[in-house]
């Protein structure tokens, strides 16, 4: 499909999904998303149904709809897959989540480094807006929504939500305090709808099939298809899609895995490393709980035996050391702490680096526990694991 061409996209099914919301309305809509089973893509697998309803029911007005496009995990490439081959997807899914949920403007949150997405979703947008299909009376049906584009700043923070909310609204990119949660008090205060880029785009399946059939597909708590981010010592690096329920070891397998693989890192930066001999995890978000790791957005960096672990978790410590917005001391200390302890046992092992990982454990924990965000209660996630299930520094 040419990604430019709104035609194009309309002769292969395009805003079929977005009529057939219309003729549901408002509720109904709410409701196939909720009996698909959608959790939320961007790694956090919040049940995408229950946010829209806490944001519809609220009596406080105007709604908005956020579409978070800040991809900043490392390995992760998928929304940007999305944006620049096929926007008016996107588009086509804000209106959806708009009309579902009451907004009338919408925020479309760009992360910085990503010009063709930007160049693409522009026309998109303009386009879409010159064939009546945003702006006033979208399609005769006396609903209006507009699309606002942001670009982020490059600032890893801003991918969580109420930090984004921060820095649309012109502040610092700093996550909030919870409650209120955004769906009561979001961005300019009001109820706000917040979803990442490959969230959205699953409501078109959803609309066009029916939650039925949607539900069908992967496993009863992780329905739907998934997109996965696999790189590293791989034959054939890229992004691909599989049901829920796929091993770990079947995504290898189509990508091609090096007989010397070492570990994979599921999840980014903020995930955690899992064994060759664990290639049996199930993909899907129960699966990988129980494995004692995360799914997160969809990375799957695989890691041969030509890559030194204490190097590449030092490289980790200093992505979160940089990436911390200072905010809370155990975040903006703790950060720091873990970074000094890895070089200083980057080529020590076993009783040389014993109290350092002590150390490493101690001030892991304190971020896990206090942080106000997500990135301190994950920063210390693989190196933990790198530690306790690959033997990093024995």
């Amino acid at each position: 499909m040419d990604p430019s061409s709104l035609d194009d996209y309309r002769a292969h099914g395009g805003y079929t999904a977005l009529r057939r919301a219309f003729a549901l309305g408002p509720a109904a809509v709410i409701r196939e998303v909720t009996d698909a089973g959608l959790l939320g893509r961007g790694g956090a697998a919040f049940p995408t149904g229950r946010k829209w309803q806490a944001t519809a029911a609220q009596p406080d007005h105007p709604h908005y709809l956020v579409c978070n496009a800040d991809e900043s995990e490392p390995g992760t490439f998928k929304d940007r897959v999305l944006m620049e081959g096929d926007p008016y997807a996107l588009v086509e899914s804000m209106t959806i989540a708009a009309y579902a949920v009451g907004a009338k403007h919408g925020y479309l949150y760009l992360r910085g480094e990503y010009p063709r997405a930007l160049r693409t979703l522009e026309h998109a947008i303009g386009q879409a807006r010159a064939r009546g299909l945003l702006g006033d009376d979208i399609l005769g049906q006396g609903f209006s929504f507009d699309i606002e584009i942001r670009r982020g700043a490059g600032a890893y923070i801003c991918g969580e939500e109420t930090a984004l909310f921060n820095s649309i609204e012109g502040y610092r990119g700093e996550p909030r305090s919870k409650p209120p949660f955004p769906v009561e008090k979001g961005l300019f205060g009001k109820p706000t709808a917040e979803n990442n880029v490959e969230t959205l785009v699953n409501v078109l399946p959803i609309l066009t099939m029916g939650a039925a059939a949607y539900a069908a597909i992967g496993t009863p708590k992780s329905t739907g298809p998934k997109l996965f981010c696999v790189s590293g010592a791989v034959a054939r690096p890229g992004l691909y899609e599989l049901p829920f329920g796929a091993t770990l070891g079947d995504l290898l397998g189509l990508a091609g895995t090096p007989g010397n693989l070492r570990a994979i890192l599921l999840g980014g930066a903020a995930g955690g490393f899992v064994r060759p001999d664990e290639l049996d995890i199930p993909l899907t978000f129960e699966g990988t709980r129980e494995a004692g790791t995360t799914l997160g957005s969809g990375v799957v960096l695989a890691i041969d035996d030509s890559v030194p672990l204490p190097r590449l978790l030092l490289r980790v410590a200093e992505f979160f050391r940089d990436e911390s917005c200072g905010q809370c001391v155990p975040c903006r200390v703790g950060t720091v702490r873990q970074e000094e302890a890895l070089h200083r046992i980057a080529d020590r092992t076993g009783a040389a680096a014993a109290a350092d990982v002590a150390l490493l454990r101690d001030v892991g924990q304190a971020m896990r526990d206090a942080s106000i965000c997500g990135l301190g209660q994950t920063a210390w996630n693989a190196v933990e694991s790198a530690i306790d299930r690959l033997g990093a520094y024995e």
